[in-house]
């Protein structure tokens, strides 16, 4: 119980901090401490990340950095390849699934360190 406080609280804090889901900590968390499989890890966290958005989205909206339109579009879109994402990880084993799963965390994280690395543009960015 301790271990799923701890993933909740430190997904929690890197959402609201980032803008990110938190569930590059969730899902790893919740195979590693809770001892889920890949699947009911990542169905977990796709589960719990609904209020975390909601209340960011709340919170960006009051501050007005939210484009609304643009929110319903992305929201609407996000069902159909939610569902479709469903359908291709029941297809697939929970291995092949954990492996996907960890290269995309890895192709985040370089992405991430090239940006941050990279000599600043004719904008300063």
């Amino acid at each position: 119980m301790i271990g799923a406080v701890a993933i909740g609280l430190a997904a929690g804090v890197l959402a609201g901090l980032l803008g990110v889901g938190g569930g590059v900590l969730f899902v790893p968390g919740l195979v590693l401490f809770i001892g889920l499989s890949q699947h009911q890890a990542e169905a977990t966290s796709l589960l719990a990340i609904v209020p975390v958005a909601l209340v960011g989205a709340v919170r960006q909206d009051r501050y007005g950095n939210v484009v609304r339109r643009d929110a319903l579009l992305l929201g609407l879109l996000s069902l159909a390849g939610a569902a479709l994402g469903v359908a291709l990880a029941n297809a697939l084993s929970g291995r092949v699934l954990r492996d996907a799963f960890a290269a995309l965390v890895i192709a985040v994280a370089a992405q991430l360190a090239y940006r941050t690395l990279r000599p600043a543009g004719p904008r300063g960015r």
